[in-house]
């Protein structure tokens, strides 16, 4: 079974990326040494598995990634953004940590939506 690798996949990756990225203040924050070193060895596979998937794309799926680039910078900040404002309005203020850990989370599901509703052009 080969899939062949695509720009979204690629953009997917490092949106997950920041997301794990995301969630280390949080653990540092805590004190969860042994989630801090669980994140971080995920953290190297997801990237060595990016990489890997950038060589094995060609010019004309590398040429999209910079409007992808763009669309989950926006899903990221309307994610940070509805966090805030659903955590201010309906809860008690919670630490600047878990709301990056929150809004990444949202910004990454957001934009996985947006790419299965509306595909690149």
């Amino acid at each position: 079974m080969s899939a062949t690798p695509t720009a979204e996949r690629l953009s997917l990756l490092v949106g997950l990326l920041v997301l794990m990225l995301a969630t280390v203040p949080r653990y540092l924050a805590g004190g969860h040494e042994n989630r801090l070193n669980l994140i971080t060895i995920a953290l190297l596979v997801v990237a060595a598995v990016a990489v890997m998937n950038w060589r094995m794309l060609d010019a004309g799926e590398r040429g999209r990634l910079p409007g992808l680039g763009k669309r989950l910078c926006v899903s990221l900040v309307v994610g940070l953004g509805a966090m805030g404002l659903w955590h201010a309005l309906f809860t008690a203020w919670i630490s600047w940590q878990l709301l990056i850990a929150h809004g990444a989370t949202l910004g990454l599901l957001l934009y996985a939506v947006w790419l299965w509703w509306r595909p690149a052009e």
